[in-house]
């Protein structure tokens, strides 16, 4: 049987580096499928899609409320031509109505040990329209490697520079924060995975570099120092969300290869500000997340906050505004108020405004989203922000003797000059 598994292309946010990652989700998803079946996967951001290519069954796996119109359109292109679609992945359970208006069946929920009945039924013509499995979640112990084998490698890189690679030891999160459908989407419970499965996933992936995809690592601190201890042997080099700010944690963090951290940026209080610091005094990067457009923020409030950020010394800054994906809290309470004058799934791009705030017209928050990322990379662009990032990487890899000669041209852009692989 073959099974054509789709992951719909999406546009980059507007001032964001124009480079792909491999999508996780749709070879997590593979994994899960029974062994006989003959998966071909797109991506279609970095591939084309032969709508005549033969295949008995189409997938598609939906990440972003941003992919689901184009998901919708992939969709009913196949259904046109007679061929059964199933549809999965975050944005069609946030859109699970909707979406089940162009496709045979909708699947909700993780796959792991699910996929065998779902293929049963299509071989006996008999496809439910919803698979519900939300509140059931499958034993963690049952999430086996993500097929990586179904990705078109030499196209996830960065002017010939290699990636990261992705992958998780955890799934669910036990905070509840308000723009985000964790919550909803799988529970408030923080699952890990069994540490040896998770370290044998990390051990078998070939690239060095990788990104560690869990909502927050900062969940269980006896877990992350298990889990640190357990990959400095491997000698990966890692991104991932926040970890806690421990002194042990941070130790463990950066001996087990922390090269930068994702932390979200609300205020310019102390607290943050110690926080970036313990980072940077261990080595660690970071990436500030940063969200505009909350009922707080004010015009003067955000040029503070941008102002703190380069005080702050961070290593890199993403902004967005606040954008109320369905089944998040704020989606409750801007739509309840009226609030949301959009509702066009292609404006929920995290760089558009949808929403009236609170303390300003729409139009000003679009102008200050604007300000915001001029005024951060004003000194520094971007690429130089990130170049630096990159130099950080080299330097951690030649001094444990994993630099590879392949990434020669990444030494070249972060040193400015050739790097012997011999140099510390």
């Amino acid at each position: 049987m073959k099974f054509t598994l789709i992951y719909p292309k999406w546009p980059r946010l507007s001032r964001q580096t124009e480079f792909h990652l491999p999508p996780h989700g749709p070879v997590v998803f593979a994994a899960a499928l029974p062994d006989e079946i003959e998966v071909t996967f797109i991506d279609e951001n970095v591939q084309s899609i032969d709508f005549d290519a033969p295949t008995d069954l189409v997938g598609l796996s939906v990440m972003l409320t941003l992919q689901i119109k184009r998901a919708w359109e992939i969709a009913d292109a196949y259904r046109r031509r007679g061929i059964k679609v199933i549809c999965g992945g975050i944005a069609t359970m946030l859109h699970a109505e909707e979406t089940a208006a162009h496709a045979d069946a909708v699947f909700l929920g993780e796959a792991e040990g699910r996929m065998q009945a779902v293929i049963d039924d299509f071989r006996r013509g008999t496809l439910k329209k919803v698979y519900h499995h939300l509140e059931a979640l499958p034993p963690i112990e049952s999430v086996g490697p993500a097929r990586r084998d179904l990705l078109a490698r030499s196209l996830y890189n960065y002017r010939g520079i290699q990636m990261v690679d992705l992958v998780h030891a955890s799934r669910g999160c036990r905070y509840n924060c308000y723009p985000c459908a964790v919550a909803y989407l799988g529970g408030r419970k923080f699952r890990p995975r069994p540490i040896d499965r998770a370290i044998a996933e990390m051990a078998g992936i070939e690239n060095n570099r990788l990104f560690i995809v869990d909502n927050s690592l900062a969940q269980d601190t006896q877990w992350e120092l298990d889990l640190f201890r357990e990959m400095i042997p491997l000698k990966k080099k890692w991104i991932s969300h926040p970890i806690e700010d421990k002194p042990e944690v941070l130790d463990l963090a950066a001996r087990a290869g922390a090269w930068y951290v994702y932390q979200a940026v609300f205020d310019t209080s102390d607290y943050i500000r110690e926080r970036i610091k313990r980072y940077h005094d261990h080595g660690i990067g970071v990436e500030g997340t940063i969200l505009l457009g909350l009922d707080e923020h004010t015009e003067d409030s955000i040029r503070r906050l941008v102002d703190f950020l380069l005080e702050i010394e961070l290593d890199l800054a993403e902004f967005t505004v606040l954008t109320p994906f369905p089944h998040t809290q704020a989606w409750e309470d801007l739509n309840r108020a009226g609030r949301i004058f959009s509702y066009d799934w292609n404006d929920y791009s995290a760089d558009k405004v949808v929403y009236t705030p609170r303390r300003m017209a729409p139009e000003r928050l679009q102008e200050l989203l604007d300000y915001a990322w001029t005024a951060f990379y004003t000194d520094e662009t971007q690429a130089i922000k990130m170049f630096k990032l990159f130099q950080q990487v080299v330097q951690k890899e030649m001094a444990d003797g994993t630099f590879r000669p392949r990434n020669r041209e990444l030494a070249r852009a972060a040193f400015g000059r050739p790097v012997d692989s011999n140099e510390a």
